[in-house]
């Protein structure tokens, strides 16, 4: 009882002498740690409380707090078996996730991410903005009367840094006439505001994306590729300003038609991403949905000047490389034909790729490139509850996957950790029986001959050998969800461990066979 005291006294002291400090050093100590630890800070005490959930200490940490990768793969059925939606996070080693991220249902599709907030498209009426830290969510309505015309693709989610204000933006078609088949109005709701507001584009301007080519908002700015026949590359990029709600078209830089092998792979892909804080474009040609030759990118250096710049030519990509692929941290990150996820170090602007120093992240199977998408993320503290007045932003209930077509999916996960448990208990009382099998046998062969003796501890080694090695803790995580990589692992360990415990019980009843065998055979010598 004393030493306990004596540590709350200590602890009571030491947090005296923290609290003396001036607030701005002890914001410059908070500054250092992760999201995770400061969360745990707030129950401190009152002080540190009020800093940490301060919104704009919330928004200076973010400039300290390091950067990882989300790899979204959206729900699905694949050989008849439906998954559902998850991701992995990579952190800055590249080292992946084992939980899955709790702020994203089985349905949800991921429309952005920006300072540690995701944007999630549901199946309902409402959009979630969820807290990727600390599982915040906050929903708001749809702008769509009709969930007919509502598509997870139509939505975007940014952040304006002068306004401080984040934006979710909606593609919208108005129908008329000259507008059939194309969207002409862009629909934005900032966080906190009470009704969406609809800005129309220049009858001039085509809003439509192309298909699976990504959407970048960079300072403020949304770019997005649209088609546009008369350019060398028969596309364009559309931007639209936040803040300025004000639409324009930038040219692509000229392609040079020696760097595409003619006859081959002649169908050209496009994204548009965000790499180091700039937007850029890249190109390759596809040869049966594998990408060939050269990969191309380039960085736009001036908005107003429209000036591109070559940021690097990747070659040798064929026949490895899928569509998927990523750039950050000083990598790109390529998806192997055989569904492996690889990364490669960024050697300078013009290089080539030896398949041999790749280094593999993850399988991807039994899912696959199809829909998959990646977005840079931090963990931050951005309270959500500054927005809850809004009217339309109401707060959310917990999340249980209730539906019925998911039934199976939660009664899988339940029955593999059944049977975690059922294995764990009979390793433990395995390892309950080799102690008294100890026991006993020093008890009944102490008057044997010391031949005898020798067989029988010799057998009863054996035995000990198949269970000697068996955990002592549950070996699978019981409080967390798993991600559908780290399932997928577990599956695989459940596997190798149930065929062991199963090599181990034919062998250590062989074992027994013989030691009885010794034993009835000194019984009979007495």
């Amino acid at each position: 009882m004393a030493s306990k005291t004596t540590t709350r006294k200590q602890a009571g002291t030491e947090e005296s002498i923290i609290n003396c400090l001036p607030t701005e050093l002890i914001e410059h100590i908070f500054f250092s740690l992760p999201a995770s630890c400061l969360l745990q800070c707030t129950g401190v005490c009152k002080k540190w409380h009020k800093i940490i959930r301060d919104s704009q200490f919330a928004l200076a940490h973010l400039q300290h707090a390091p950067s990882c990768t989300l790899l979204f793969s959206p729900q699905g059925s694949i050989s008849g078996k439906l998954y559902p939606s998850d991701a992995v996070i990579f952190d800055e080693a590249w080292l992946p996730s084992k939980s899955a991220v709790p702020v994203i249902g089985p349905d949800d599709r991921i429309c952005g991410s920006c300072n540690g907030l995701l944007c999630l498209h549901t199946p309902t009426s409402m959009i979630k903005i969820a807290n990727l830290a600390t599982g915040e969510c906050l929903h708001l309505k749809k702008p769509t009367r009709s969930l007919k015309d509502d598509h997870f693709s139509f939505y975007r989610f940014g952040f304006h840094p002068a306004t401080k204000e984040y934006m979710v933006i909606h593609f919208f078609q108005k129908s008329s006439p000259l507008t059939v088949g194309r969207f002409n109005v862009i629909q934005v709701y900032t966080l906190g505001d009470e009704k969406w507001k609809d800005v129309v584009t220049p009858e001039s301007l085509s809003l439509n994306c192309v298909k699976n080519s990504g959407v970048a908002i960079v300072d403020g700015t949304m770019y997005w590729l649209a088609e546009d026949t008369g350019s060398d590359w028969q596309h364009v990029v559309m931007s639209f300003d936040l803040g300025k709600e004000s639409f324009a078209r930038i040219q692509l830089p000229a392609v040079d038609l020696e760097d595409w092998t003619v006859g081959i792979g002649d169908d050209r892909h496009y994204w548009i991403m965000e790499i180091d804080g700039k937007v850029c474009v890249s190109t390759a040609q596809s040869l049966e949905g594998m990408l060939f030759g050269k990969l191309q990118i380039w960085t736009l250096n001036g908005h107003a000047d429209q000036r591109w710049n070559q940021k690097y030519i990747i070659h040798h990509l064929s026949p490895f490389a899928r569509g998927l692929h990523f750039v950050h941290g000083g990598k790109i990150v390529i998806q192997h034909h055989d569904s492996n996820l690889y990364s490669y170090e960024l050697l300078g602007k013009n290089f080539e790729i030896e398949l041999s120093k790749m280094a593999k992240l993850l399988d991807l199977r039994p899912r696959g490139e199809d829909g998959m998408q990646f977005y840079v993320c931090v963990k931050s503290l951005v309270p959500l509850d500054v927005y809850a007045k809004a009217a339309i932003v109401h707060r959310p209930k917990h999340l249980e996957w209730k539906l019925k077509k998911w039934e199976a999916w939660e009664q899988d996960r339940l029955m593999q950790e059944d049977v975690w448990r059922t294995m764990h208990q009979i390793e433990h009382e395995l390892m309950v029986l080799k102690q008294r099998m100890i026991l006993e046998v020093k008890e009944k062969t102490q008057h044997f001959p010391d031949e005898s003796q020798q067989r029988i501890n010799m057998e009863v080694d054996l035995i000990l050998q198949h269970m000697q090695d068996y955990p002592e803790q549950h070996p699978s995580p019981m409080l967390r969800r798993l991600n559908w990589v780290e399932t997928m692992q577990e599956r695989k360990k459940l596997a190798a461990r149930l065929e062991k415990l199963k090599v181990s019980y034919e062998a250590m009843g062989a074992s027994v066979d013989r030691a009885l065998s010794c034993v009835r055979a000194s019984d009979n010598l007495d």
